[in-house]
């Protein structure tokens, strides 16, 4: 192992670049070692811009809100926040009956309705003529579609998964306040060099005035430069384009029309698909594309006609999507998009980021804060950011599109990992979903039993319509009606005017 003479307790972090990768990171981190002697400083220039164009997040936000300790009300407003339970994808797929469907963020109450779902797939999947569009299913679905919050009576014990929308500059900018309020060094500075050891540690980032800012490790938050981790320490970045054909995106705000609902759009286009989230002020859209297979103005005129906006101002994007080799090389730490960015159609960005500091900080102080597990952390996040990869990929590989030379390119794409092409076996083979899962990710569930479902069933991957048959006696069926009720019966504990950003 190289490395310099490691720290013997909680180590000197600097985290370079800010943005809500840094600050998260930069959070955790301080809240895991600052009472025990570590130390976290963020260098950051206000010259550089973010990428952040108004995110959505998975449900592992609120939990890294509720490890701070920082209450709903206390952040929401300051971000122009509003919740989300899912995300409605709409035109995947030419099935009748199928062009649209909602993935949720699955529940303690969708225990009682998910059996069911599955059930139903199977018998749809072996051609019987049964319910099985995921939108029946599911409470955060319902929820959705009335408007609903995700805050039930103080009588109803059961609330939804959920995560939220927000303003990423915003958002950026609370951490930083909350977390130089508690200890956090911010230097508001350019860094002009990365200083690196003849042992490939880093010694100190070296700023345009000359100032030298030393630590024990370097969290590197950089952006797609990752000045650190790609350009000083030469770590390798492993591109995912063969089987993610999409580089490019446009962003363009409009302002609101009707009340949001609590979901995320996620709306196919010629080329791609396009965004709409819902913020408390303005609603974030943006078109992701493949520039093999559209121009940048005819992009931009797409998504101007979509949108009904010809004036409004559009902003252009270039996604370098993959993930570095190494999460973990030396005394650098990458995380953010200088770690990797698997595009934004399941809002993975933060989760990973979250997901890669907790458990960089449980591995490097197991190892007495030494590199002894550098090599299980590295292979731990590799393996997430290839799950949570083979997941989007089904989407681009499972859509039942026709019209346009990007959609049939990606429904005949094979440049597909043995673990997706298992779980696909594992579907037209009518086996198991949940024991091909633990097979396919040796047990990881980076997506959940009912997510698979609601993905494959959501498209309609059952059997030519005509061609389904009626259920033969003596088969079971699952009660939809009785799941119906159930779920309205729910819904009655969430309150319609519950704030959607308070």
């Amino acid at each position: 192992m190289t490395g310099t003479a490691q720290p013997c307790g909680p180590p000197r972090v600097v985290v370079l670049g800010g943005g809500s990768a840094g600050w998260i990171t930069a959070c955790l981190l301080q809240r895991e070692w600052a009472a025990r002697g570590g130390s976290v400083t963020v260098v950051e220039s206000s010259a550089i811009g973010i990428i952040g164009v108004g995110e959505g997040s998975t449900p592992q936000l609120k939990g890294f809100f509720d490890h701070l300790g920082i209450a709903e009300a206390e952040w929401m407003a300051a971000c122009d926040a509003t919740y989300k339970l899912g995300i409605r994808f709409t035109g995947w797929s030419e099935r009748a009956g199928y062009e649209s469907y909602f993935h949720p963020f699955p529940g303690p109450v969708d225990l009682h309705s998910e059996p069911g779902f599955v059930h139903n797939c199977m018998l749809a999947r072996r051609g019987f003529d049964v319910p099985a569009h995921p939108d029946d299913w599911f409470l955060a679905t319902d929820l959705t579609q009335h408007a609903r919050g995700p805050h039930p009576a103080e009588s109803f014990p059961f609330a939804p998964s959920y995560g939220y929308h927000f303003d990423a500059h915003k958002l950026g900018g609370f951490l930083r306040a909350w977390a130089t309020q508690r200890g956090v060094t911010h230097l508001d500075r350019k860094v002009a060099e990365v200083e690196v050891a003849d042992n490939g540690d880093v010694t100190a980032l070296v700023c345009e005035d000359g100032e030298r800012v030393e630590g024990d490790l370097f969290v590197d938050c950089s952006g797609f430069r990752s000045l650190i981790a790609q350009q000083a320490l030469g770590v390798k970045f492993v591109p995912f384009a063969s089987n993610l054909f999409n580089d490019r995106a446009v962003v363009m705000p409009t302002p609101h029309g009707d009340a949001p609902k609590p979901q995320t759009d996620a709306i196919a286009m010629r080329a791609g698909w396009r965004w709409r989230i819902p913020l408390t002020t303005r609603v974030g859209n943006g078109y992701v594309y493949s520039s093999a297979h559209i121009t940048d103005a005819v992009a931009e005129a797409e998504l101007r006609e979509a949108l009904g906006q010809p004036e409004a101002e559009a902003r252009f994007l270039t996604m370098k999507v993959g993930r570095v080799e190494e999460t973990w090389r030396g005394n650098c730490l990458a995380a953010g998009l200088a770690q990797g960015f698997i595009e934004p159609l399941e809002a993975t960005a933060l989760h990973i980021v979250i997901a890669t500091a907790l458990e960089f900080a449980q591995a490097y102080e197991a190892g007495g804060f030494t590199p002894q597990h550098r090599d299980a952390f590295n292979a731990s996040i590799a393996t997430r950011y290839e799950g949570i990869r083979d997941y989007i990929v089904a989407h681009y590989r499972l859509n039942q599109r026709t019209d346009t030379d990007y959609w049939r390119a990606n429904a005949r794409n094979d440049a597909l990992s043995d673990g997706l092409k298992a779980m696909m076996s594992a579907w037209f083979r009518h086996e198991d979903m949940s024991r091909a899962n633990d097979a396919a990710y040796a047990g990881k569930r980076y997506y959940a039993n009912a997510s698979w479902h609601c993905l494959f069933a959501g498209y309609g991957t059952f059997p030519p319509t005509e061609k389904m048959q009626p259920v033969p006696p003596g088969v079971g069926v699952a009660d939809i009606e009785g799941t119906r009720g159930m779920i309205e019966a729910c819904r009655a504990n969430f309150a319609s005017n519950d704030p959607l950003g308070a």
